[in-house]
């Protein structure tokens, strides 16, 4: 393993897997301004998140390939080496999310029906609360590590899993309400459009289901 890696994080991958969920997490964040751009049809600054999006992905893909490259694999760790690959995987995925739904919202330059608008920035907040709570609980990744996995640690982290849980529920009913709303007045507007739409619809709710599946991950490592 190159000694710079040492330096930078020591043995342990926990410390590169907690930076990668939150250049992640960054990047989903960005949704939020980006919808709110799509909300008042600013075209320019939804190129200007746009951008950042795709810097941030860039970024969380520079952490990811660093840290599979130098994963040790004689390294003592309660969890093994294939499980950590999953999580850095999944974790991947999320900001992969994100810029997809941006680049498709901006290559095809979309707007939203204005009876949608308020109930989708809900939708989308919900997608990066579910976001920053998988981002929290791999932040006790390392306390866990030290405690082996035992005590008042896992108990926590299971409370913070509970809560992503609950937080990706909210999105599916925010997604099946949103859902409702477009299949209302999708007679009329152009049939692309609403195809396109509940494209978005659906990707927006897989980031909260990608959040919550990071957490999942970390609850199975648990029960090993």
């Amino acid at each position: 393993m190159p000694n710079y890696i040492y330096r930078m994080f020591g043995a342990s991958p926990v410390k590169p897997l907690q930076l990668h969920i939150t250049k992640s997490l960054a990047c989903v964040a960005e949704l939020i301004p980006f919808f709110e751009a799509v909300v008042s049809q600013n075209l320019s600054e939804m190129e200007q998140v746009q951008k950042r999006i795709v810097t941030l992905e860039h970024e969380a893909d520079k952490l990811k390939k660093e840290l599979r490259l130098n994963l040790p694999t004689g390294m003592f760790l309660p969890v093994s080496r294939r499980d950590l690959l999953d999580l850095i995987t999944m974790q991947d995925k999320l900001a992969n999310k994100a810029k997809d739904i941006a680049g498709l919202m901006l290559g095809r330059k979309m707007t939203l029906p204005e009876s949608l608008e308020k109930a989708f920035l809900a939708y989308v907040k919900c997608s990066v609360e579910a976001t920053a709570q998988a981002e929290k609980t791999i932040h006790e990744f390392d306390e866990l590590v030290e405690t082996g996995f035992r005590g008042h640690e896992v108990r926590l982290v299971k409370k913070l899993i509970k809560t992503l849980n609950r937080i990706e529920n909210d999105s599916d009913i925010l997604q099946v309400e949103i859902r409702n709303m477009l299949f209302q007045i999708e007679k009329d507007l152009p049939p692309v459009d609403v195809i396109f739409t509940y494209k978005i619809i659906e990707w927006v709710g897989e980031v909260a289901d990608l959040a919550q599946r990071v957490g999942s991950r970390l609850q199975l490592m648990l029960a090993k």
